[in-house]
């Protein structure tokens, strides 16, 4: 198998991430297995995340094709399966200056309309679906972690507010803790709606199972080995079959099979993300930290913090993770992330952490989610990039796929009128690609700095 960029140990797909989800992903369990035939279809999936499973579920729902998705490890297995489980909007990562200076206010707001309606949808298929999913809270509070940080969210709040229409409003110091939580790092904050909180891996089970329902055959521990194209068709070989389609949906995000397809080398930056959780903590020890909410939290600023309440009253808290994904490196970070936690959350130093993993986030380098068709070959689709917000926008862009493909001229790759500019086509190499792991290194080294200096 061809060297990955992180250590093996981020790519053994035949092991499941040692995670709080894994250890209480429920009982809807869809019924992929291992592919043992040859097969043809109209569509090859590569990929049984949120990306190809919507793409799937979609693409047999309305449109009435034959679809294969091919899943590497088992359904939930990768990013999908192991995320912090908060449903909402974002997707990029470039500030308001660099993305009203590279795409306009127009289609700027064009793309936050679709991050909406990104979370709508994936309420719409919760609630259609009866996906048992855990979902929690309606908002997203944004904690300002500096006064200085809370006058630059000032300025962002008014911006998302009254130029991209976004339901976004300022919380002053007292009102966070009186509403939502205290800590010592907090200086005030925001709230923005649509957002929620899910158990991540019970919704991409449920995802698949409803994709089965509706005639998608699914294939887990089935990765793709080698990938040919004979004519107009395309044949995907695993270790155990093949299938032979004529598209190809590439649905594989941060863990992307480089080594299948020219086009894939060097086009995402996946970074490494760790999240611990705790024991249930009880209600004395909730009052402790003045935890009054049940949506999701992130701390303002370039090296963030994602944590929330569980249904159990477990506490999720995420962030940065190693810089090589080896055993060794993730056990110091654990500790890293943990000291962090006990500094936002003083009071709850003595909580026992019960669980604690790790997982890709895939960015690209225009910092923008990216979507399109092989420019060389338009049968060929693709969805990844979605910097830390996948839940719903690898789940929207499944849709646009699946609605492209089925709609769109087979030799056309212009752009649909439906889809974000900020979004369409492919980004660019990424210069020296094999040096990626000095990129993240040194953007880590630079984020920590800018947030002391914050």
């Amino acid at each position: 198998m061809p060297e990955r960029l992180y250590d093996d140990t981020m790519y053994r797909f035949d092991t499941p991430e040692p995670s709080y989800w894994e250890a209480t992903g429920g009982e809807q369990t869809p019924a992929a297995k291992r592919l043992t035939t040859n097969e043809q279809c109209d569509v090859a999936v590569i990929g049984g995340g949120y990306t190809g499973l919507s793409a799937a579920y979609h693409l047999c729902k309305q449109y009435h094709l034959d679809v294969r998705v091919l899943e590497a490890g088992h359904i939930g297995w990768g990013a999908s399966g192991r995320n912090g489980g908060v449903c909402g909007i974002g997707g990029h990562k470039l500030n308001d200056h660099a993305m009203l200076s590279k795409y306009g206010l127009e289609n700027t707001r064009d793309y936050y309309r679709t991050q909406v309606e990104a979370v709508e949808l994936v309420r719409r298929l919760i609630l259609d679906e009866a996906i048992d999913s855990h979902i929690m809270g309606n908002a997203e509070v944004n904690i300002a972690c500096s006064a200085k940080g809370f006058r630059h969210m000032r300025n962002h709040i008014e911006f998302q507010s009254s130029k991209l229409g976004l339901a976004t409003s300022i919380v002053e110091k007292d009102e966070v803790s009186e509403v939502y939580f205290n800590s010592p790092l907090q200086h005030g904050g925001s709230v923005l709606r649509p957002t929620f909180g899910l158990h991540p891996l019970r919704y991409v089970r449920g995802l698949a199972l409803a994709a089965e329902n509706h005639g998608v055959q699914i294939y887990s521990r089935s990765e793709v080995e080698e990938w040919n194209t004979d004519g107009q068709v395309h044949l995907l070989n695993t270790i155990g079959g093949s299938v032979r389609a004529k598209n190809v949906v590439v649905a594989t995000n941060g863990f992307c099979p480089e080594y299948l397809h020219p086009r894939l080398d060097g086009v995402t930056l996946p970074m490494i993300s760790a999240i611990l959780v705790t024991r249930p903590l009880t209600d004395d020890e909730l009052t402790a930290q003045q935890w009054k909410t049940n949506s999701p939290a992130i701390t303002h600023v370039n090296l963030l913090n994602y944590f929330r309440l569980l249904p159990d009253k477990r506490f999720l808290f995420g962030g940065r993770g190693s810089s090589d994904g080896s055993r060794l490196n993730a056990r110091k970070n654990y500790q890293a992330l943990i000291g962090r936690f006990h500094e936002v959350f003083p009071e709850w130093r003595g909580i026992d952490i019960d669980y604690q993993w790790h997982g890709l986030v895939c960015m690209t380098r225009r910092l923008t989610p990216a979507i399109g068709r092989f420019d060389d070959d338009p049968s060929v689709f693709f969805g990844f990039g979605y910097h830390g917000n996948g839940i719903n926008t690898a789940t929207w862009t499944g849709k646009q796929i699946a609605d492209w493909l089925a709609t769109a001229s087979e030799s056309s790759t212009a752009k649909p009128d439906w889809l974000p500019e900020m979004v369409y086509g492919m980004p660019r190499r990424f210069p020296l690609a094999g040096l990626r792991l000095r990129y993240v290194q040194a953007q880590v080294a630079m984020l920590c700095l800018l947030d002391k200096l914050a």
